[in-house]
């Protein structure tokens, strides 16, 4: 960009639709099985990586996975440690949890991983001496802002967690010392709602921030 560029102006009309934006977006488990338009995940990571990192280190690491056999060993994971979840609640509070749809893995044409590098040499270490953590903080921006863009195209992205962290790694043959941030499913959805799909089923509320002043 050049120096002499001038900024847009986000006028009250955009604040608006960004709003919406926020509003409508969704963590999605339903899918459609529908292919992306060509081109449309580089697009999507291109803008992802516009996000804010410290340092300007851009931690983040994007793994594409295609292969139907890793596809199907974290599938397997995700069922085991969920099936493991179930056993910490009881009485209704499991009957609701058994009936919720938690991953989008079995439907969702793209997947992928987001992992962070603790130690990259871009940046020179700026920022993160006391609190190295901004690393990883800063590969949740980069997810935050491939959340939001893909909204805008029409797209759902939803957050598998329910993972074991090291046998992501070994599944999907990453350097060692990477970090595992998450797991996403990218589609279309098959519904679209301005609801947490959790607050639908009677699972929790969102809630107004807590606020200190000091």
């Amino acid at each position: 960009m050049s120096d002499t560029a001038l900024p847009p102006i986000f006028d009250a009309d955009f604040q608006h639709h960004f709003h919406d934006l926020l509003e409508w977006r969704r963590d999605v488990r339903h899918f459609k099985t529908d292919p992306l338009p060509h081109g449309m995940l580089e697009e999507l990571l291109d803008v992802a990586n516009l996000a804010p990192s410290v340092g300007l280190s851009q931690p983040w690491r994007f793994v594409i996975v295609d292969s139907p056999e890793r596809r199907t060993a974290i599938t397997s994971n995700f069922e085991q440690e969920n099936a493991a979840a179930l056993g910490d609640y009881e009485g209704e509070k499991a009957k609701t949890y058994a009936s919720l749809k938690l991953s989008g893995l079995h439907d969702a044409p793209v997947q992928l991983a987001v992992f962070c590098d603790p130690d990259p040499d871009q940046g020179a270490g700026l920022g993160r001496r006391t609190m190295p953590e901004t690393l990883a903080y800063s590969c949740t921006m980069a997810i935050h802002t491939l959340w939001l863009y893909a909204r805008t195209k029409g797209l759902g992205l939803g957050w598998v967690s329910i993972l074991t962290p090291d046998f992501i790694n070994q599944a999907l043959d990453v350097p060692e010392n990477w970090q595992f941030i998450g797991y996403f499913c990218l589609g279309y959805p098959q519904q679209n709602d301005n609801v947490p799909e959790l607050q639908r089923r009677g699972w929790e509320n969102r809630h107004a921030p807590e606020i200190l002043r000091r």
